[in-house]
């Protein structure tokens, strides 16, 4: 046996840094090939490490919160058969492979029960362990499981790393339990919605609890959840680090605005048909189980609109002006992390049942945490939907490289003049920012008066 090094990959998008968000293992644990060993949060996302390897866990070489170049090592393990050869970072077919996790693990109903009573994380058994799987940054990858070996605890040392351990509830007879079947990601995105899962009723086949259910009990909760006000801590002043995510918005915010000069158009809409199209298709056989909204309708009229107005979809490359004639639609999600814009590419191709189950994969994906870099990469115009948190309009910033951004705001019943009579009818408030260095303010007016017909007459995306 050989004890190797691990070094933290390069996981693509040309990162340089990343923090070590939590150890997934401990000195002294047995690992195998594609098992979880820590998790990560790059400048865009959070990302899980597997191990290329099996063995034993030396030593955990660098703490949790601690933020360390690409090439550091974090840790050691004595591999299984000899040494271990790894790839320079950066010589992989595809980085992004190995990247999901997760991705094929089931648990047994058994593991679930014992993980609910217990309220510990389930084991995840996987039947795709095989040889060739190697960490990311490092080449292919395949599908990745987070599992510790059974009965294994986490191991005291007097080292200056140590992963963290949790006291274990005392358990209760199996008779008396009422198992809460989900999996870790489930439990996790449950976790940072700050849902109880004891309180979501499960749909899944096997009585499962899966993401709509808990995406569908949060939604019927208050757009603010902190309802009650919180207590001031004993410090006068709390200093947050700025990293990770945040500092990676806060760069990005700052060159927007002060590289594009922005420019912002209002306009009300009557979107009472856009409503009654939404209810028809949540109705469909077609849409059945498909999570519709009136961003879906607001997402389809963008890319009908951009058609009709090709400028507000480009870029400024300094000498000259790259319009896109393709649509990659990024969507403003705000996770538990902070704030994201993964997009669905290609959204001139999509059917809208297509981009109905695009767009729903993108918002449970970003709520997990795992939206991964290529999906926030090469984005052509955004969507905000700032009416989800009950607000009316606003003055968004362009997402860096862009020319655009839309903001959809509430949909409200309000009195509005119909054929001369006042009339309760669905009005929101659609607004938009632009770069006026690409986009002249009658282009950027037709554009946002584009959209407003389309919610106004989604009949006209039949065109």
């Amino acid at each position: 046996m050989a004890v190797s090094e691990f070094p933290l990959p390069d996981v693509g998008e040309g990162l340089t840094e990343a923090e070590i968000v939590s150890w997934k293992v401990a000195p002294g644990d047995e690992i195998v090939v594609n098992q979880v060993l820590v998790e990560i949060e790059t400048a865009k996302s959070l990302v899980e490490l597997p191990s290329p390897f099996a063995g034993t866990v030396q030593k955990l070489l660098v703490a949790e919160g601690s933020t360390v170049e690409v090439g550091t090592p974090i840790i050691s393990v004595q591999s299984v058969g000899g040494s271990v050869e790894l790839t320079a970072p950066g010589s992989g077919e595809d980085e992004s492979h190995g990247m999901m996790s997760d991705v094929g693990a089931e648990s047994s109903a058994a593991d679930d029960a014992a993980a609910a009573v217990a309220d510990t994380a389930s084991t995840i058994a996987n039947d795709d362990d095989k040889p060739g799987a190697v960490l990311v940054g490092y080449g292919t990858g395949g599908h990745v499981s987070s599992r510790r070996r059974k009965g294994a605890q986490p191991a005291k040392s007097d080292a200056a790393v140590t992963a963290p351990s949790k006291p274990r509830p005392a358990s209760v007879p199996a008779a008396f339990a009422s198992p809460i079947i989900a999996k870790p990601p489930i439990r996790k995105l449950a976790k940072d919605l700050g849902v109880e899962l004891a309180e979501v009723v499960a749909t899944g086949l096997a009585g499962e609890t899966t993401r709509e259910d808990v995406i569908r009990h949060a939604s019927q909760a208050s757009v603010f959840r902190n309802i009650e006000t919180p207590e001031w801590g004993d410090e006068r002043e709390e200093r947050i680090p700025v990293k990770g995510v945040r500092k990676a918005i806060a760069k990005a915010m700052v060159h927007s605005a002060f590289t594009a000069p922005h420019v912002s158009v209002f306009t009300d809409v009557d979107a009472t048909r856009t409503m009654e199209f939404v209810k028809r298709l949540k109705n469909s056989t077609d849409f059945a189980g498909v999570r519709v909204s009136p961003l879906l309708i607001m997402a389809k009229a963008v890319s009908w609109a951009v058609r009709r107005n090709p400028t507000v979809n480009s870029s400024w490359a300094d000498k000259e002006i790259v319009v896109h004639h393709y649509v990659n639609l990024g969507i403003a999600a705000a996770t538990p992390r902070g704030l994201i814009v993964p997009n669905v590419k290609d959204v001139q191709e999509l059917s809208l049942l297509e981009l109905a189950k695009s767009l729903e994969q993108l918002t449970l994906t970003a709520r997990d945490g795992k939206t991964q870099p290529a999906e926030m990469s090469n984005g052509t115009i955004t969507i905000t939907n700032i009416g989800s948190y009950g607000m009316d309009t606003g003055t968004p910033i362009i997402n860096p490289g862009e020319a655009a951004i839309v903001a959809l705001g509430s949909i409200k019943l309000k009195p509005w003049v119909v054929d001369g009579e006042v009339r309760a009818r669905y009005v929101t408030t659609v607004s938009a920012s632009f770069d006026h260095r690409i986009v002249d303010g009658d282009v950027a007016s037709r554009f946002v008066a584009d959209l407003a017909s389309v919610l106004e007459e989604p009949a006209l995306l039949l065109d």
